[in-house]
């Protein structure tokens, strides 16, 4: 069983690759063109809910220090960017750990 990938698998995903290269995967292309396209509508469901999800925009309001409001506004407007979207941007960089603090 080759694990030629830069991370660690688990024991499941381990089964499951084992598996392929045994060839006990069929694909449902190949067997079933109903239930492949049955399942082809599941997943794309499934992608469309998860883009929703991880897009979805919300409105907060926040009581911040005057002077760094300033700051940022120059900050923003070094890169040609509305300052509300580039704090947006430095959360989001926070959040998906591309900024540490």
């Amino acid at each position: 069983m080759s694990n030629d990938l830069n991370y660690k698998l688990d024991e499941e995903e381990l089964k499951i690759l084992e598996d392929i290269e045994n060839g006990n995967y069929v694909s449902l292309k190949e067997t079933n063109s109903k239930e492949f396209k049955k399942e082809m509508v599941i997943a794309k469901i499934a992608a469309k809910n998860t883009i929703e999800r991880l897009t979805k925009k919300k409105t907060y309001t926040m009581k911040l220090i005057e002077n760094d409001v300033e700051s940022i506004k120059g900050m923003a407007l070094e890169k040609g960017l509305p300052y509300q979207t580039f704090i947006a941007s430095i959360i989001h960089q926070i959040a998906t750990k591309q900024i540490k603090v």
